[in-house]
Parts: structure tokens; sequence; C-alpha cells
């Protein structure tokens, strides 16, 4: 599982891969709720679930509950974004809830940590032979 982790004050957007342990914390919880982010290697943050997607690409809504996928009619928000004026369509998107099947979640920074995320998310570059 991907975890993206957005910093409102930078503009920037930082990504890690979680392991299976990491991952667990996140399952059954729902968009809007926050995270401590000791549990995933982010000492000293508290981070809010903003969003996602499953292992098909279909976005996560916060308004749908559950972890299934639905077909619903949509005048905009995640998942559709209208043309026309009045325009609607029928969109398959995914429930507010975690689960195995999502392979992306989107967090934002609420309270920051003492180290930046530029140091906790540094790539080590590998060297050319």
């Amino acid at each position: 599982m991907k975890l993206v982790v957005s910093d409102p004050e930078t503009g920037k957007s930082y990504q890690k891969e979680l392991d299976k342990n990491q991952a667990k914390v996140l399952y059954g919880m729902k968009i809007g709720d926050k995270i401590k982010g000791d549990q995933l290697g982010l000492a000293g943050y508290e981070l809010v679930i903003t969003g996602g997607s499953d292992k098909d690409g279909f976005p996560m809504r916060s308004d749908l509950h559950g972890t299934s996928r639905k077909r619903v009619l949509l005048s905009g928000g995640t998942g559709f974004h209208p043309k026309r004026k009045g325009e609607r369509k029928r969109k398959t998107v995914r429930g507010n809830t975690i689960a195995e099947d999502i392979v992306q979640v989107n967090t934002k920074v609420i309270k920051a940590g003492a180290e930046k995320l530029d140091k906790l998310f540094e790539k080590k570059e590998e060297k050319k032979e």
C-alpha cells in the first residue's frame, strides 16, 4: 500500500510504501479520521485521511459508506467532473472505509513533527556502474 503525505505549508507531497504491518493500522479507518504518524514511521506527525484509490483505480468517496464499490449517479466531486452545467453521470466509486483492496491512501499533515518531511522521505540514490 502506498501512503501519500501532502504538506499544506510547502505544497509538496511525498510517497511512502507501507509494509503489511503498517497497512493493517489503516484498515477500517475512514476518510476524515486522524492518524498518529508514529505508527507509520513519521514520528511526531499527525495526519488526516483525505482519500485514496483501489487496485483498479476507482476513487474513494467520503459520502459513500462501507468498503465496497457502487455505481452512483454523480453531478460532481470526487470521481466525476462535469463539463457542462447540470450534467450527471453514473460512475463506479469505492466507499469511504479503507480495506485490503485499497492500494493508495492520501493524507494531509495537520500537526508537524520535529523533523522535516524532506529528511524523512529522503531518496537514496543508487550508484551507477
